[in-house]
């Protein structure tokens, strides 16, 4: 069995990955994880990304997660099922995949988040 230490020192370099490598994506803030197995980004999202989710009647995160994981089959949970301060959005991904397979996840990520970001930003649900 591997020692604890090494599993430790293993996510510990993982936490350390995942927060710089969210916090380097534009419109994504990430705080120190700290020992946690969970990443808790916040995200910044166009105003119509927001007007788009509330006029479908769901959370504008919600609309984030349910995207992403339609473009690439990468699933994380949505922040407002985490009692989020209202008017933030966040998600919610594990780190506990091998170290390759969350560097893919994050590359894959940074390139949703911009694309989402660009399709959301000249949107007006109500047509104006």
């Amino acid at each position: 069995h591997p020692s604890s230490s090494g599993i430790n020192a293993e996510y510990g370099e993982r936490s350390v990955m995942v927060h710089e490598k969210l916090n380097a994506i534009p419109g994504i803030k990430c705080n120190p994880l700290q020992g946690a197995m969970y990443a808790f980004p916040a995200i910044d999202l166009p105003t119509g990304a927001i007007e788009t989710a509330k006029a479908q009647g769901m959370e504008p995160d919600f609309l984030y997660c349910s995207e992403l994981l339609e473009a690439t089959g990468i699933c994380v949970v949505p922040g407002s099922g985490f009692w989020q301060t209202p008017g933030t959005y966040h998600f919610r991904m594990t780190i506990l995949p091998p170290k390759d397979q969350l560097e893919v996840f994050l590359d894959k990520l940074s390139q949703f988040h911009g694309q989402f970001c660009e399709k959301y930003s000249d949107v007006s649900p109500l047509g104006s």
